[in-house]
């Protein structure tokens, strides 16, 4: 992150779900947000041209990848609430857009959304630009782990501890350390029983195709070039075994294979996702 700006990226992931509300039939996420959120004028040259969001051969495979990943943790926190499940944290909340349409009432769910702070603010100004009221039962977190932990965060934040909290964590974990990303999923494995989180990686390069290792060697260098680099990369069968030494018990990690599967089976438009990316659903 740049200190005192939102997240490059954050706009990036936005554009992708608003291109897919246009261009892909079926969608996989059905987001009638997703093109407000992002302001007018970028609402409007994303209607005018959605095939202009698409800048190199990898972004039907990033697009695909960002709206899966949603729908998953949205498909997965509906699990949480029927199994009693009241709040909902999304960590490194960028521009999602589930807090404005969910269908949960505040007394079933309560949403905390955290963010950088600068991230969090801009966000605030497009959705006051777009009319789009916070609703009943969000709360914001501005959170700079400089100056605070997660869980000091989410204490102020009115977040009950002692309760359990399904948690969404996406496309954040390639900018962190692994130490950073074990450290937060040691914290969300501490939680009451019935706590869970979807999350997404990337795979180490060492693992794919030599075609995979060029398409993941050209995002490398252009997210670097953004100032948000990515640092951190996992081999699967070793992480699962480290999501068990934390305390998790159910893991469900998706592939490939997977997710084109559950997502984007019989389509006419041959949309899906790539090798470099997996998606992991896990339950204390």
């Amino acid at each position: 992150m740049h200190e005192g700006k939102p997240s490059r990226t954050a706009l990036g992931v936005a554009t992708h779900r608003a291109a897919h509300q246009l261009l892909d039939d079926p969608k996989v996420l059905d987001d009638p947000l997703a093109l407000a959120i992002l302001g007018p004028e970028q609402a409007a040259a994303i209607q005018a041209d959605p095939r202009g969001t698409e800048t190199s051969i990898v972004s039907p495979f990033l697009r695909a990848f960002s709206v899966a990943r949603s729908r998953l943790a949205e498909d997965e926190l509906g699990r949480a609430v029927a199994q009693g499940v009241g709040q909902y944290v999304v960590l490194g909340a960028g521009l999602d857009t589930f807090a404005y349409r969910n269908q949960y009432p505040p007394d079933a769910l309560r949403i905390f959304e955290v963010d950088y702070p600068a991230t969090q603010a801009w966000k605030q100004g497009l959705l006051a630009q777009a009319n789009i009221t916070p609703p009943e039962g969000l709360t914001f977190v501005p959170l700079d782990f400089h100056d605070q932990t997660l869980a000091q965060g989410l204490t102020q934040a009115g977040h009950d501890a002692t309760q359990p909290t399904f948690f969404a964590w996406l496309g954040v974990t390639p900018y962190l350390t692994p130490e950073a990303i074990m450290s937060t999923l040691g914290y969300i494995a501490a939680c009451p029983p019935g706590s869970g989180v979807v999350f997404d990686y990337v795979v180490s390069p060492e693992l794919l195709d030599f075609k995979g290792r060029m398409i993941l060697e050209a995002i490398v260098s252009r997210v670097k070039e953004s100032g948000e680099p990515w640092q951190a990369f996992f081999d699967p069968a070793a992480f699962a075994g480290e999501l068990a030494a934390l305390g998790f018990g159910r893991v469900s990690d998706l592939g490939q294979a997977e997710i084109n599967a559950r997502y984007f089976a019989d389509r006419s438009d041959g949309l899906g996702v790539g090798v470099m990316c997996r998606l992991i659903s896990t339950w204390v």
